[in-house]
């Protein structure tokens, strides 16, 4: 979980302040849920007005399910 959340902030784009319209810091990052889809939230401060504002990061699941089964083969020995 610890690599997600790096790679949610390395993606990050800090918003706008509404009132201020100049660029909010980051504050925080917090995960929301983990099953069943991974859900971050990122908090971030206006350096002017200190008005805060939160952005989510949503993971989609990106494991595919295998094409094919495999199973072991059992081989018939002659007795």
């Amino acid at each position: 979980m610890v690599d997600r959340l790096r790679s949610a902030a390395e993606q990050l784009e800090a918003p706008t302040c509404p009132g201020c319209h100049v660029e909010m810091r980051w504050f925080r990052s917090e995960l929301l849920a983990d099953e069943p889809v991974p859900v971050i939230a990122h908090l971030f401060v206006c350096p002017h007005c200190k008005r805060a504002t939160k952005t989510d990061t949503i993971f989609r699941d990106t494991s595919a399910p295998p094409e094919k089964l495999s199973a072991p083969r059992f081989i018939a020995q002659a007795a």
